[in-house]
C-alpha cells in the first residue's frame, strides 16, 4: 500500500515537471524571439530566466526517477534525499541565471550605445507570460504541497517570482513608452536579475535544513510529546529527535515504562505511542521507539527532553557525552 502511494507521488512529480518543461520551453522561445525582434533587453532577460526554468524542470524530472529506486544495502533509507540535493542544484542554477543577467544588464546599461524604443509586441508577449507563469506556479505549488515535494514547492516559488519579474518587465515597458525613455528597459532588467539572485539564495538556505537533518516546522516536537503523554503507562520521553527525508519525518525517541512488564506489554505500549504520533503527524517516514525501565539515566543525551517549549530541555538542548 505504501509502495503504491509512493509510486503515485513520483508520477505526480514527473507529470508536473514535464508540464513545466513544455510550458517554460514555449515561453522561453517566445520571449527570446520577441525580445530580439522588438529590441527589448528586459524581455530577452525574462526569456533567459524561462530557459533556466526548463533546465530546472529537467533536473526535477531526473530526480523523480532517482527517488523511485528502492532501498538497498548502500542506501538503506532509500533515495528520497535526492530531492534535497536537487533543490540545492536548482538554487545554484537560478543563481547562475540571475548573475548572468546582472552582468549583462549592467553592461547594457553603461554601454553608451544608442537605445531604440521596444516594439509593442514585447508588451503582448509579457502579458501572456504573466498569465501562463501564474498558472504554472499554482500548479507546481499545488502538486508540491499535495506530494510533500520540496523541489516542486521551490519551483512553484521560482515561477511565482517569474510572475513578479514579468510584471516588472511590463512596468518597465510601460514607462519606456509613456516617458519615451528606453533606458527604463535596461534598468528593469537590472532589477529583475537582483530579484532572481535573492530568490536563489533563499532556496539555497532553505534546502540546508533537510541536508543538516533538521526540520523546518519545529512545532512537530510538541505534537510528538503530546502524543506520547496521552498514552498511559509511559513517561519521561527523552532523546526525541526528528529529521526530514523527502518531506517526511524520521522520528526516534526514548521513553520509560514499568520494567516488570512482559515483552508483549512493552511492545503494545510502543505500538500505541507510534500510532498516536502517526495520527498527529501524517507525514511520517518511520518511527523508532526505545523503551527503558523507569529511573534509567542514559549515558548519552541527544535531542529533546521533556517539554520542547522549555528553554532548559527544549530546542536549545544540545548533545552531551558523559
Amino acid at each position: 500500500m505504501e509502495t503504491c502511494k509512493q509510486d503515485n507521488i513520483h508520477k505526480q512529480i514527473l507529470r508536473a515537471s514535464y508540464g513545466s518543461i513544455i510550458g517554460n520551453g514555449v515561453l522561453s522561445v517566445a520571449k527570446l524571439v520577441t525580445g530580439a525582434v522588438s529590441g527589448s533587453f528586459a524581455v530577452v532577460s525574462d526569456g533567459i530566466d524561462s530557459a533556466s526554468d526548463v533546465a530546472i524542470s529537467a533536473v526535477i524530472a531526473v530526480t523523480a526517477k532517482i527517488m523511485e529506486k528502492r532501498p538497498n544495502t548502500k542506501y538503506a533509507y532509500g533515495y528520497a534525499k535526492a530531492e534535497s540535493i536537487a533543490t540545492k542544484i536548482l538554487s545554484m542554477a537560478i543563481f547562475f541565471a540571475g548573475g548572468q543577467m546582472l552582468f549583462s544588464a549592467v553592461g547594457h546599461l553603461f554601454s553608451g550605445e544608442p537605445r531604440e524604443m521596444p516594439g509593442m509586441i514585447a508588451v503582448y508577449v509579457t502579458i501572456a507570460s504573466i498569465v501562463c507563469k501564474l498558472l504554472l506556479s499554482l500548479y507546481q505549488t499545488g502538486v508540491g504541497r499535495k506530494t510533500g515535494s520540496s523541489m516542486l514547492i521551490a519551483n512553484g516559488i521560482n515561477m511565482r517570482n517569474d510572475v513578479i519579474i514579468s510584471l516588472s518587465v511590463l512596468i518597465g515597458l510601460f514607462f519606456s513608452f509613456v516617458l519615451d525613455m528606453p533606458v527604463f528597459d535596461s534598468i528593469t532588467a537590472l532589477l529583475v536579475s537582483c530579484f532572481i539572485i535573492r530568490s536563489a539564495i533563499k532556496i539555497f538556505m532553505d534546502s540546508n535544513v533537510e541536508l543538516m537533518d533538521g526540520v523546518k516546522d519545529t512545532s512537530v516536537y510538541q505534537k510528538i510529546f503530546d502524543a506520547i503523554n496521552s498514552v498511559e503507562g509511559v513517561g519521561n520521553p527523552h532523546r526525541v529527535r526528528s529529521r526530514s527525508i523527502g518531506g517526511k519525518y524520521m522520528i526516534t525517541l526514548d521513553m520509560e515504562a514499568d520494567g516488570n512488564m512482559t515483552l508483549s506489554q512493552a511492545h503494545a505500549l510502543a505500538n500505541k505511542v507510534e500510532q498516536n504520533i502517526r495520527n498527529s503527524i501524517p507525514e511520517v517516514y518511520d518511527i523508532v521507539v526505545h523503551l527503558e525501565p523507569y529511573g534509567t539515566c542514559p549515558e548519552n543525551v541527544f535531542g529533546l527532553n521533556g517539554n520542547p517549549s522549555d528553554p532548559e530541555t527544549g530546542p536549545k538542548t544540545r548533545g552531551k557525552r558523559k
